[in-house]
């Protein structure tokens, strides 16, 4: 059964790994080591419920409701733009390092609310989840199911701790003003980037449905 776990363990690992909306938002909180575990801990979590839903059957029912694709695709269009847009006007403000500190007197629950919006409104979470593991995993028997299901959790659980972790380690470096341009305009430009693709797929969704 090991090498189920460890199948699970290195798709998983290479579907998180490149820069997206959630990696690029745990950054961020790492670097201002603010509810950063808090954060790792949120994503991690609907990682592990999307997952199990992808790989135990739920990858059905997206598939089956062109309309919710739909929904879920736009939602994320206008997130994505609204986040980037607030990222990008921090990196060409004056004094970006003070904008980060307005960041920080952010409460827990605006966070939380924006942590899950980066999460929950990126279609690409559920094709990943839904469609490529749901597909793999679930021609599984019900045990390598459940080892390979287990292993994507446990790259989803490092990736996501071992980046805020790391992000906070090297604040002290991150935290200055040329540093702070640099990693708001970069969060901008991957927001209105994955924006931009998700726009492109939900007018291919409209077309369909019409």
């Amino acid at each position: 059964m090991l090498s189920y776990y460890i199948q699970g363990l290195a798709l998983g690992a290479a579907m998180i790994l490149p820069l997206g909306p959630q990696n690029a938002f745990v950054l961020n909180q790492g670097i201002r080591r603010h509810h950063h575990l808090l954060v790792a801990s949120l994503c991690a979590v609907s990682d592990l419920l999307l997952i199990c839903a992808g790989i135990f059957g739920g990858s059905a029912l997206l598939m089956q409701s062109p309309w919710l694709l739909a929904i879920v695709t736009w939602g994320g269009v206008a997130f994505l733009l609204w986040y980037g847009f607030g990222a990008l006007k921090t990196a060409l403000g004056s004094q970006p390092e003070l904008a980060s500190d307005e960041v920080l007197k952010q409460g827990r629950g605006r966070i939380i609310a924006t942590m899950l919006a980066v999460t929950w409104l990126n279609p690409h979470v559920y094709l990943d989840t839904f469609v490529v593991l749901g597909s793999l995993g679930g021609q599984l028997a019900d045990t390598p199911k459940r080892w390979f299901a287990l292993g994507t959790i446990s790259a989803s659980f490092l990736w996501f701790f071992s980046l805020a972790l790391l992000a906070a380690w090297l604040a002290p470096r991150l935290r200055t003003a040329t540093a702070q341009r640099i990693i708001n305009t970069l969060v901008g430009l991957v927001m209105w980037f994955i924006a931009f693709q998700l726009a492109r797929e939900g007018i291919h969704h409209l077309q369909a449905l019409w």
